[in-house]
């Protein structure tokens, strides 16, 4: 699957949140401002040319639904978004948060206690 644009992943977020629905329930659960009509059916099609949407008609109307749940596509972004800027490592995107003071010590203290819990289970 190719990787999503911005707009693509705005219109999967509402999408998510639905599960299933047409293009104009999408957009009434997208944020302001929000994209015109026309705009978000392009970008619902071009999803579902990507592999990230399916179709069905009902009456008139074509309805879509996820090919992907949104945690599938998050391990997928984060295993790509590590490989790519971080040469795979963890350790080196934590470090880069802390360099950049975007992570304080007691949020790494968080996660320290998270992966200790995890141990412990």
């Amino acid at each position: 699957m190719d990787k999503l644009s911005l707009p693509e992943e705005q219109a999967m977020q509402s999408i998510w949140q639905i599960g299933e629905g047409n293009v104009k329930a999408f957009l009434e659960k997208m944020p302001e401002p929000q994209p015109p009509y026309t705009t978000l059916a392009s970008t619902v099609k071009n999803l579902e040319k990507k592999g990230y949407l399916k179709s069905r008609m009902i009456g008139n109307t074509y309805v879509y639904r996820p090919t992907i749940t949104e945690e599938e596509y998050k391990k997928r972004f984060m295993k790509e978004f590590i490989q790519g800027y971080f040469d795979n490592s963890y350790k080196a995107m934590v470090n880069f948060f802390i360099e950049q003071e975007q992570m304080s010590k007691e949020e790494l203290k968080e996660i320290l206690d998270m992966i200790e819990g995890k141990k412990s289970s």
